[in-house]
């Protein structure tokens, strides 16, 4: 059988009640805060704004990858000009744009 003889005063009584309707005041402004419609606005923003930068961060990181893959394809570990490499690929440049130029010439008769 439990005891529930309560052996202390009115006044610790009074101040435990108080100290309770104080916690409840504190969680119920929390609450508040919580489901405020600014703030369910604010943390979306905060969690999308996250969301880019996390994949800003994923997309530089790619795309560096893919400028040093093609740099160590045309510039050698010293930091020279791989000329067997790049003279190929210029001399194709150069004939893409030429074949365009002329089409556009065509194009314009």
């Amino acid at each position: 059988m439990a005891d529930t003889s309560d052996t202390r005063t009115p006044a610790q009584i009074e101040a435990d009640i108080q100290r309770r309707r104080d916690v409840l005041a504190e969680t119920l402004d929390e609450i508040g805060v919580r489901v405020h419609p600014k703030t369910i606005v604010g943390d979306a923003k905060a969690k999308v704004a996250s969301n880019i930068d996390h994949t800003l961060g994923r997309a530089y990181v790619g795309v560096n990858r893919a400028v040093s893959q093609v740099k160590a394809r045309f510039v050698d570990d010293e930091g020279a000009p791989r000329l067997e490499r790049i003279v190929p690929v210029a001399l194709v440049v150069v004939g893409v744009v030429g074949l365009l130029a002329v089409g556009a010439r065509r194009r314009k008769r």
